[in-house]
């Protein structure tokens, strides 16, 4: 088990894209790349959603007298996610220490062949599913999404506060037009902090049919070809 390199994709602002943006970085490199994703975000899932694998539950598998999960696998990209665990209509209401165990147990009991690239999907916030997931895992990077509205902007540089904090490189940031229209000003943040792309608005995106983008997919794929290559 092999996984050459770890990318969060994250933003301490929920609603800016991060579980489709992570989609869309894992289908964009599938087909010439061993793709996966780790659904970090305990309290909503979605990436079995996106994937139309809500249904299926992962085999559990013994390696070395050990159980593991095996992850679900979906247009030969693998899948680890809470969501596929635990009832689709059940809110998980837990405390920050059993967030931290769920999520731990995820990163250590998922059994991943061997990968090019694994994606994990964070949740909003920058607690203890930050702390947990730097402490338990050797990121290679981070990349940050973020629209142009001023209250996604101020909290990603939280989020790049914190990355700093935790001793993890940002790749950059990934601006995610969600309106059909430009409104605000130019997205940027310190020099530090490059725009890896623009996702512009797309109707299927936005209504998470993620077919037949394929000018979307092939811009995104070339950027993350970049930090994956390097």
């Amino acid at each position: 088990m092999s996984i050459k390199k770890i990318i969060a994709i994250a933003s301490a602002k929920g609603g800016v894209g991060k579980s489709t943006l992570t989609a869309l970085s894992a289908l964009s490199l599938c087909n010439d790349y061993k793709v996966g994703i780790l659904d970090a975000d305990i309290y909503g899932p979605n990436q079995q959603i996106l994937f139309n694998v809500e249904n299926i539950k992962p085999e559990i598998i013994s390696k070395n007298s050990k159980k593991f999960f095996k992850p679900i696998s979906s247009k030969g990209i693998e899948i680890s996610s809470m969501g596929s665990i635990i009832e689709s209509d059940k809110a998980t209401i837990w405390r920050g220490p059993m967030l931290s165990g769920a999520i731990k147990q995820l990163i250590t009991s998922t059994y991943w062949s061997d990968l090019d690239v694994l994606f994990i999907d964070m949740p909003p916030g920058t607690g203890d599913a930050y702390l947990t997931v730097c402490s338990e895992i050797d990121l290679d990077g981070v990349i940050l999404v973020s629209t142009s509205n001023i209250l996604s902007k101020t909290d990603t540089i939280k989020t790049i506060s914190t990355f700093n904090k935790l001793d993890v490189p940002i790749f950059g940031y990934i601006e995610n037009m969600t309106l059909p229209l430009s409104v605000g000003e130019e997205l940027t943040f310190n020099n530090d902090i490059h725009k890896i792309t623009t996702i512009s608005f797309n109707e299927s995106i936005y209504n998470m049919s993620l077919n037949n983008i394929s000018d979307e997919m092939q811009i995104l794929k070339e950027s993350l070809e970049k930090i994956i290559n390097a």
